[in-house]
């Protein structure tokens, strides 16, 4: 594992750079979206297109980097997000916005696939999922900062649109000059949709309720926050109570899930994650409950993501699971792309609590649907599950592909313990 950090703690910082910009870009819209007087109509399409941007980059960005090779691809995107930030204030349109979105969605994705193949070329079969545990850290470690660079500039003027262009510039400085070798680059072929929903219902089923609830905190979060009237500091702890909740609850979910069903956990989580909801669409009022909620909404669908995957994998042939990883950031993306629209809509229609009733039905919805597949299929054995690898739902189809590697080398393992028993 240090040989592993030594030899990629440029790639690590550069990433966790990206996120502060990336982060930072996505809340300071909501909260500028409002001071320019956009409605919340219009903020949810500016907030759904990077999602579109995002699913079409996850789906370009492999044959790119085969044609012209990774830093060509990296530079080229990295210095349009850049450009892209300053271009925001400059033109405060809601249609220009949804352009730029589209754009920066895209090349965020088509980051995320460079340097993901970079950390996983630097990592061995050992370290592999550790390196994982670290990039999903530094990637919390990022987005959480971002919130707290919120308040340090008015966001009515330039510089807080400033600071996340210099980020994204500085950020691909380190790992452009690492040493690291740029590795070989092969996507497996997805699996199609229809094999996904009929090997793992649930799976399919969750990733999609799950897309439109990430997009929620990522994309809406803020819009919501600037609607009630907080103020930019209380937006920015707001914000962030979605990923120190995230963070706090990740791991304790991922040693939960195996050593019990985990369509159980699917569901208790789901159903929490819903009831937090239904908490700030309440009390939204307070404060303090608007943290708690957005904790427990942030805390439990998070950890989601990996929970929905494994659980997949438990329903998957070894030579199936790659193949999956590509049909589950597709139907994820799809969700995503339609969460904000359906917030924003209902926002207008019931005012800003209609930001925590769409989520609470989704999480519902998917703890409903959760007890009822328990009806419908027998439980796999705990001893016969995969394993659980977390991943953020801001991941690429690479490293979606890493965690099917890992899961790929457990299977195998225990097959050949059980082979030697």
């Amino acid at each position: 594992m240090f040989q592993f950090l030594s030899g990629s703690w440029a790639l690590l910082l550069g990433m966790m750079l990206l996120m502060v910009g990336n982060g930072l870009q996505s809340t300071l819209l909501g909260v500028r979206g409002e001071i320019e007087g956009f409605g919340t109509w219009e903020m949810s399409i500016v907030m759904s297109a990077y999602f579109v941007g995002f699913l079409g980059g996850s789906r370009m960005a492999p044959e790119m980097i085969r044609r012209v090779g990774h830093v060509r691809v990296f530079a080229a995107l990295a210095s349009f997000i850049s450009a892209v930030l300053i271009l925001y204030p400059t033109f405060a349109n809601p249609w220009v916005w949804t352009v730029g979105r589209i754009i920066i969605g895209f090349c965020f994705s088509g980051v995320y696939v460079t340097a993901e193949s970079w950390l996983n070329n630097a990592a061995t079969n050992e370290t592999r999922g550790k390196a994982l545990s670290l990039y999903v850290i530094v990637q919390m470690i990022g987005v959480v900062a971002a919130q707290a660079l919120l308040v340090t500039a008015d966001p009515s003027g330039f510089v807080l649109f400033v600071i996340p262009s210099v980020l994204v510039s500085i950020s691909f400085a380190p790992i452009l000059l690492s040493i690291s070798p740029t590795p070989a680059f092969e996507m497996t072929k997805a699996m199609t949709l229809r094999e996904l929903v009929h090997k793992s219902p649930l799976g399919a089923v969750g990733m999609i309720l799950l897309g439109g609830v990430f997009a929620a905190q990522f994309g809406m979060s803020a819009v919501y926050g600037a609607s009630v009237g907080l103020s930019v500091s209380e937006i920015s702890i707001f914000v962030a109570s979605f990923y120190v909740g995230a963070t706090l609850v990740q791991y304790p979910v991922g040693w939960l899930s195996d050593r019990m069903d985990r369509r159980v956990l699917i569901a208790f989580s789901a159903l929490v994650g819903g009831l937090g909801a239904l908490v700030g669409m309440m009390f939204g009022q307070t404060f303090w409950l608007l943290l708690v909620a957005a904790t427990l909404v942030g805390g439990f669908s998070n950890p989601l993501y990996s929970l929905l995957i494994a659980h997949t994998n438990d329903f998957l042939e070894v030579d199936e699971m790659a193949a999956a990883s590509g049909g589950m950031v597709f139907i994820n993306g799809l969700g995503a792309i339609a969460g904000p629209i359906v917030i924003g809509w209902i926002m207008e229609v019931s005012g800003p609590s209609g930001f925590f009733l769409v989520i609470a039905a989704l999480m519902l919805g998917l703890g409903g649907y959760a007890l009822y597949r328990m009806t419908r299929r027998e439980g796999i054995a705990v001893e016969d599950t995969g394993a659980y690898s977390p991943v953020l739902p801001t991941a690429s189809p690479v490293a979606m592909e890493v965690v099917q590697e890992i899961a790929i080398e457990t299977a195998l393992e225990d097959e050949e313990n059980a082979e030697t028993a």
